[in-house]
């Protein structure tokens, strides 16, 4: 039994009738998707029960999820005018009018990132906090559960930094802690060593510069791809520096790494405190400066849930199921 026909008991049951214009049966296709998989997305998502007959749909569910069912629809075909939908683009923008709906205010259109592949826009609350704040802060933390970009809108703010010329380099960095960072045991050049470890780094950068030009800009020292351990003794000046995966930093890393930041640079620090891969009694260097530089001006914490995990739904569900395990 799916949909409104849960509800035939519950006096809270409404029904909505949308007409979406103007008519075109290629963007109703679009949002619909193949066997109406879109839609079928749309009612396990809000729990509600959607009819259509041509252009013409009815919702039919609680008030509230009738709601942001009805708005997601109005979203969606608005979408399908210069965007083609797949169910990865449906789940997106579902989240983003459930939070609409939550947060009772209206996302800033105008935060997005551009790069020379493609524009970003942040998706939800946090990710716009979170790109407004590497804008506006010297240093940037984004806490939070994997999934919900926060190294992903990091290398996409150092792209358009250093593409807009505001800053010379860009330098990303990992703890390898996976190998305790003593990579010399590892088959191979240093090269191969270490990518490994920085794997999800580049193919933030393929993605936005092209594999060509990320290669060329390597070799020419632009960007700078390196294990932790490789930043002692540096000052980093004009640079635009990512330290990723900060929850398997020491106390005495993040504080080497974060004593490196010279005059014109932007550091965004990024982890997730739930997944620490350090010895037990080592305390992470993320929780650590936590508690220390919470109240320092030009510092700025970004926190993220599981609301804002942008991958596959379930995802989503797992980082929650674990947020409630881990409370109780």
């Amino acid at each position: 039994m799916k949909g409104a026909q849960r509800y035939k008991l519950n006096k809270e049951i409404k029904t909505v009738e949308v007409t979406l214009k103007p008519v075109n049966n290629k963007r109703l296709a679009s949002l619909c998707g193949q066997f109406n998989e879109h839609i079928i997305q749309l009612e396990k998502y809000l729990n509600v029960d959607i009819k259509h007959r041509g252009h013409q749909f009815n919702v039919a569910g609680v008030e509230s999820h009738v709601k942001q069912a009805v708005t997601a629809i109005k979203g969606l075909y608005q979408t399908t005018e210069t965007d083609q939908l797949t169910p990865e683009k449906v789940h997106l923008l579902m989240q983003e009018t459930q939070m609409d709906v939550e947060e009772s205010a209206p996302l800033d259109d105008s935060v997005v990132i551009h790069t020379r592949k493609k524009i970003i826009k942040p998706r939800g609350k946090n990710q716009q906090a979170y790109v407004k704040s590497i804008a506006h802060n010297d240093v940037v933390f984004g806490i939070g559960p994997g999934g919900t970009g926060k190294t992903y809108l990091a290398v996409a703010s150092a792209v358009e930094a250093l593409e807009s010329e505001k800053v010379s380099r860009i330098i990303l960095a990992r703890p390898a802690v996976e190998a305790g960072e003593r990579l010399g045991f590892l088959p191979g050049d240093l090269s191969e060593k270490i990518n490994p470890y920085l794997r999800p780094l580049y193919d933030a950068l393929y993605e936005m510069l092209g594999v060509e030009r990320v290669e060329k800009l390597i070799e020419r020292k632009v960007i700078e791809v390196a294990p932790l351990a490789f930043m002692r003794g540096r000052t980093l000046s004009e640079a635009f520096i990512i330290l990723d995966e900060a929850q398997n930093t020491t106390a005495e890393q993040i504080k080497m790494f974060l004593t490196r930041i010279g005059y014109g640079s932007t550091v965004v620090v990024t982890g997730d405190i739930t997944q620490i891969d350090l010895p037990r009694q080592t305390e992470s260097g993320l929780k650590l400066v936590m508690k220390i530089l919470g109240d320092i001006k030009g510092i700025s914490f970004t926190q993220f849930n599981s609301k804002d995990v942008v991958r596959h739904p379930i995802v989503q569900k797992i980082v929650l199921a674990y947020e409630k395990h881990t409370e109780s």
